[in-house]
């Protein structure tokens, strides 16, 4: 609008990725996919399920300690509990992470996964309660679309968006507060389906048709 462009002419449709992540979240669970069978072989489904990610250089060193000190006391004191960690293959991401987590038997420890793996795995919910800790900024967007609360090992993100439709919560590399806020997602059932049940702002999977139809129209 800045720019002149007619109010007729600019059509706010959503993220793209939303909807890409709804037809895949439907596929995964018909694909034969060794990755999903090996999750399947360690994945208790009487237990909820925490799923990690972390890479960002800004957590490198003292924060990554931070964080792995945090996801082994939240595994020590939740026995019914399971923390699944695709480590990324960074060495300053693999070392302070098995240093850390490798003789906590209810957290595992694998490899990083395809998308289909790990939609399958972000989806699976439907039987397991799931909370996702991550610093991905595509997680952030696609977590909350299959109802999935959010904590972001960052102090700051460029999604804001998230935080301020109370889909996400930033924990940054804070042992506290990360600790604080998941055994509150844990306990707490009202706060879980509270926060899983807000609307994501990126999107509802009706992206690509918005695009079509503004197209075939203009």
């Amino acid at each position: 609008m800045a720019e002149n462009i007619k109010d007729e002419h600019i059509l706010i449709t959503g993220n793209t990725v939303i909807d890409a992540l709804l037809d895949s979240s439907k596929r995964v669970f018909t694909l034969d996919n060794k990755e999903i069978d090996d999750l399947k072989k360690i994945i208790d489904p009487s237990k909820k399920i925490i799923l990690v990610t972390g890479h960002r250089r800004e957590n490198h060193g003292l924060g990554f300690m931070n964080i792995c000190e945090a996801l082994k006391e939240i595994a020590l004191k939740n026995k019914d509990v399971q923390i699944i960690y695709p480590v990324h293959l960074n060495p300053n991401v693999q070392k302070p992470v098995h240093q850390v987590l490798s003789e906590t038997k209810n957290i595992h420890l694998i490899s990083p996964l395809s998308y289909p793996a790990f939609v399958w795995l972000m989806n699976i919910s439907y039987i397991i309660i799931i909370i996702i800790i991550t610093d991905s900024g595509g997680i952030q967007e696609e977590a909350p679309s299959l109802g999935k609360p959010v904590l972001v090992l960052r102090d700051v993100t460029e999604r804001p968006e998230a935080v301020e439709a109370e889909i996400v919560i930033l924990v940054g590399a804070d042992k506290r507060k990360i600790v604080k806020e998941t055994n509150s997602l844990l306990s707490d059932d009202n706060h879980y389906q509270e926060m899983s049940a807000l609307k994501n702002p990126y999107g509802d999977g009706l992206a690509c048709q918005r695009i079509v139809k503004f197209m075939k129209l203009n």
